[in-house]
């Protein structure tokens, strides 16, 4: 592993602004094309925002974890929360599908970052949390 860093933060919307800038400066390395980081910047504001909205219904007062890694050219990034976890995965990744359909969410982040990355693992105990791991080859 060439490179690999690890933050925690707030679990507010603001905080999702700032996932995207790190993550997008930790994988600058690689060389990544404008559209690369594009990508990148866009699954983790999915995923962080899946964290705060799904995770822990908006509570300001929990943390996100997020953990990037580095190897060659290929980067692995993963979102991590303590929240109420996802009662069925596979429900959860089809299109349009939402807990919150009060607050107009589109039901879209799964299947931005399953079609912007390479692989996409969902991993959630409900009561417990969730951890989405994404990969991207950056062909830069």
């Amino acid at each position: 592993m060439d490179n690999q860093m690890c933050v925690e933060f707030d679990s507010k919307s603001e905080n999702e602004a700032f996932a995207r800038i790190v993550a997008a400066a930790f994988v600058a390395k690689a060389d990544p094309t404008l559209e690369e980081i594009d990508d990148i910047k866009t699954v983790v504001s999915e995923a962080v925002t899946n964290a705060i909205i799904h995770g822990y219904g908006e509570k300001g007062d929990q943390k996100v974890f997020m953990e990037c890694s580095l190897n060659g050219k290929k980067i692995q990034i993963s979102i991590m929360d303590k929240g109420v976890g996802i009662d069925n995965i596979e429900e959860a990744r089809k299109p349009l599908y939402t807990t919150k359909p009060d607050v107009h969410r589109a039901g879209m982040g799964f299947t931005f970052m399953e079609t912007l990355m390479d692989t996409l693992e969902i991993f959630s105990k409900p009561g417990e949390g969730t951890t989405v791991r994404m990969t991207k080859n950056i062909e830069g």
